[in-house]
């Protein structure tokens, strides 16, 4: 039988140092640049909840330098909303790993 590798399993994500080093917005309407987001919705108002997490879901997903997670991500906001992001296991392994409060806050 054969054996697929998905993408999502092999790819590289990036994770920061320390949530401290995030220091991304916490209000407003913010727009990603097409590196992180190629649809046609780049822009995202961080007071709306459904915004907000595809925000975070985007830039933790898409990211492939730290520098992109401390411009777009607020250690704050992403405690507050880490539980409802759909992500993909091995990104969610990978942060939760280096950040466990970020799990202890979901459980």
């Amino acid at each position: 039988m054969e054996t697929r590798v998905r993408y999502a399993e092999i790819r590289p994500y990036t994770v920061p140092e320390t949530l401290d080093e995030l220091a991304g917005p916490t209000d407003g309407v913010v727009a990603l640049p097409t590196a992180l987001d190629w649809t046609p919705k780049s822009a995202y108002d961080l007071s709306d909840d459904v915004d907000l997490r595809m925000l975070y879901e985007t830039v933790i997903r898409e990211a492939m330098h730290v520098e992109e997670l401390r411009q777009f991500l607020d250690p704050v906001l992403l405690s507050a909303v880490w539980q409802r992001l759909w992500l993909p296991p091995r990104v969610r392994l990978m942060w939760e790993g280096r950040f466990p409060e970020l799990a202890r806050r979901a459980a």
